[in-house]
């Protein structure tokens, strides 16, 4: 969202200070940068750059290329996340993101040395394990010099060293997912079962009311996935269902919001739910707010602010950073006959990075259309714990 979906969008904004301490590291011209902002809203206050393109209409998606990098604009994202199942009905939750920003506008003179880059990428990987009650997230930040980091099409690839998405020249999918770190791993496959989705208005979706607040977006709801999780020296065959989304854009979240909360969900019935509401300062659910209902055929329906409802029915607060997060919501689009009850499938699924947010693997259990349903996806928060200055 802005993280996607927006996505994290305080995490694309971290990169941009991510990105200069690594020019400035590797002995670059780039000079050295300000201490980092503390908190989401600090990283999100930044003025709109000049050089780069806006998103301010619709355009048609054309795959396989949109896949690939948009250098044209500052930043955009790769955003995987899904939940997997062993032989033994052991459960997993996954998140692999790849976020790239520019450090210059297209045009702009190169560096001369070769260690300098125009291009920084930031990567979030984790693995919700659920009968362990765990949560192992990893960090990696790299700059697009000496092959440590990049994005290309035909054939796509996004990497950071040897974490990586993966595909062909000329289709959507199969896409391979690999990355591992200290006690947790992930080499996947994953196939599409399902069109890519244009979010927002025909893939424009809108962020603010000043022009450009906005970004392309559009994702591939159900991917059907195979593979193996590694936890803690053990390697699981594994299966279930994956959700890509991509973005991409130059403006910032509009000034007047605070964060976002994003909900992501298969459900038993065919259908893929997605639904961000956007915060306002003053706590009230912003205009902006956006999602979309999926049916199995392929076709979907846009959902607006008030189309959808989202209720807090409980809290969780972390013993690491102490910061109170939602932590069960009930789900509502009336129109279509859907009432979700939505739990954390684990509690503590806080991301520590260089920017803090909460995103993990949920489940989801109501009505749709007058039946019962069941679901599983991901939730994203941000913004939360900003007005402790955490």
């Amino acid at each position: 969202m802005f993280r996607r979906r927006m996505p994290a969008a305080a995490a694309l904004a971290a990169l941009l200070l991510a990105g200069g301490w690594l020019l400035w590291r590797g002995g670059s011209d780039a000079p050295a940068p300000a201490a980092p902002a503390g908190t989401v809203t600090a990283l999100l206050s930044e003025d709109l750059p000049t050089g780069f393109a806006l998103a301010t209409a619709p355009r048609p998606f054309r795959f396989p290329d949109d896949h690939g990098p948009h250098p044209a604009f500052r930043h955009e994202w790769w955003y995987f996340t899904g939940n997997l199942k062993a032989a033994d009905g052991r459960r997993f939750g996954y998140q692999l993101t790849f976020f790239r920003f520019a450090l210059s506008p297209p045009g702009a003179p190169r560096r001369g040395s070769r260690w300098g880059a125009d291009q920084a990428y930031m990567a979030h990987f984790t693995v919700t394990d659920v009968k362990g009650n765990a949560f192992r997230h990893h960090e990696r930040i790299g700059r697009e010099a000496l092959g440590m980091a990049g994005a290309g099409v035909r054939p796509f690839r996004v990497w950071i060293d040897d974490w990586s998405a993966e595909g062909g020249t000329d289709s959507l999918t199969p896409i391979r997912l690999c990355a591992s770190g200290e006690g947790a791993s992930v080499d996947l496959v994953l196939r599409s079962d399902r069109p890519p989705v244009p979010q927002g208005e025909g893939g424009l979706s809108r962020k603010g009311s000043d022009p450009g607040n906005a970004s392309h977006y559009y994702s591939v709801t159900r991917l059907a996935t195979r593979g193996a999780v590694g936890i803690g020296g053990t390697s699981y065959d594994v299966e279930g269902s994956s959700w890509l989304d991509r973005e991409w854009g130059t403006s910032a979240l509009g000034d007047e919001h605070s964060g976002w909360d994003w909900f992501a969900l298969h459900l038993s019935d065919g259908r893929d739910l997605m639904y961000y509401r956007l915060r306002r300062r003053d706590g009230v659910e912003g205009r902006f707010s956006s999602g979309m209902l999926a049916a199995p055929d392929g076709s979907f329906r846009t959902l607006a602010a008030g189309d959808a409802s989202v209720e807090v029915l409980g809290h969780w607060r972390s013993p690491s950073s102490g910061v109170r997060y939602p932590a069960r919501w009930r789900l509502r689009v009336p129109s279509e006959g859907i009432e979700l009850s939505v739990v954390p499938r684990v509690a503590d699924q806080e991301l520590r990075t260089f920017v803090r947010y909460w995103e993990g693997a949920v489940s989801a259990d109501g009505v749709s259309l007058g039946r019962p349903v069941e679901g599983e996806g991901y939730v994203e928060l941000t913004g939360y714990g900003e007005a402790a200055g955490r």
